[in-house]
């Protein structure tokens, strides 16, 4: 699994570090997503595809 944000498309909901706060987090200063792990472990794929799901910006992608 490999992950990308498009950070002109985060809205700073934070849906995304509620479902998976392993591998998202928000800046302080406005909010938008940060990828902690691009990568993660397969424990984790559940959690990043829930929080693709419910990413109202629709910024995150998974291959």
């Amino acid at each position: 699994m490999n992950i990308a944000i498009d950070e002109d498309k985060c809205c700073g909901a934070g849906s995304c570090v509620l479902a998976a706060p392993d591998v998202f987090d928000q800046r302080d200063e406005d909010g938008i997503v940060v990828l902690l792990d691009a990568q993660p472990a397969e424990d984790q794929h559940t959690a990043v595809r829930d929080a693709a799901a419910v990413c109202p910006a629709a910024a995150i992608t998974i291959d």
